[in-house]
């Protein structure tokens, strides 16, 4: 399997993240994909690659660099010239080739809409930056599904390709999503009761399709309101499985094979 998304460089994980790559091992995980944030993300990915990277036996961790938009109005007020520093940041960091995707970025209404032109500008930074590299992007988006949808239109000249991260559309945002170029990401909503996503998943096709955690955030059910982590992902396969009325084998060789293309792995 691989998780696509997990956050296991952040101090949530600092007194444990052995056990965490642990039992990532112990079932099954063989990457984990971790998404910039902020502006120390990379260094402190970098890190914990460093720690484990002669442990061949482990998951491979594989770094991405970007801006959170939760992240982008501190960033924006701090410096006045932010724009232009962001781009030629992705760029830079971005081009290194074990950076495999540029994000998370994308919009977040949930928790406040003042400034969500500082958003748009950042998403588009780094929507230019990924097709520049020839990197995936990966697309938070939180109560903002149009305006993220429309900006990825604008853009989509064919050289731009990523994923919806934490899926929960409906079904026609996800078909239109798939045909704009993205892949969906799948992780602990799935199994939420009365969330809706399954029952939307089970119309979009399975090669379309990524797995991921968002650990430590989004813990499937049966650990809901506990920490997530990588392992959790078997939770996520399974419930796929059961959805789309096929094997866990099966998920798991399509998700991974599909996160393998996407991601260059």
């Amino acid at each position: 399997m691989i998780d696509t998304h997990a956050h296991i460089f952040l101090e949530d994980y600092s007194d444990d993240i052995q056990l965490i790559i642990n039992r990532a091992q112990e079932c099954g995980i063989k990457h984990i994909l971790m998404p910039g944030i902020d502006t120390s993300s990379v260094d402190k990915m970098d890190a914990l690659i460093t720690r484990f990277s002669g442990q061949t036996q482990f998951p491979r961790l594989h770094p991405m660099v970007g801006i959170h938009p939760c992240d982008v109005l501190t960033l924006a007020e701090k410096d006045p010239l932010w724009l232009d520093r962001l781009y030629n940041m992705l760029l830079e960091v971005g081009s290194r080739k074990d950076i495999v995707a540029i994000g998370e970025t994308g919009l977040d209404y949930y928790w406040s809409t003042d400034g969500v032109d500082d958003q748009k500008r950042s998403l588009e930074q780094h929507i230019l930056a990924a097709k520049a590299l020839g990197k995936p992007i990966v697309l938070h988006n939180r109560e903002s599904t149009a305006d993220l949808l429309e900006i990825i239109e604008a853009h989509q000249d064919g050289n731009l390709r990523g994923v919806w991260h934490c899926f929960n559309g409906s079904l026609e945002e996800g078909k239109r999503a798939i045909e704009l170029g993205l892949h969906l990401g799948i992780g602990g909503v799935i199994t939420f009761k009365n969330a809706g996503v399954a029952e939307v998943v089970a119309n979009l096709p399975l090669r379309s399709l990524i797995l991921e955690t968002d650990s430590p955030y989004l813990t499937p059910t049966p650990f809901r309101g506990k920490r997530n982590e990588p392992s959790y992902l078997s939770y996520v396969a399974e419930k796929l499985s059961l959805v789309k009325e096929v094997s866990t084998e099966e998920v798991v060789d399509q998700t991974s094979g599909n996160a393998r293309m996407l991601f260059g792995l």
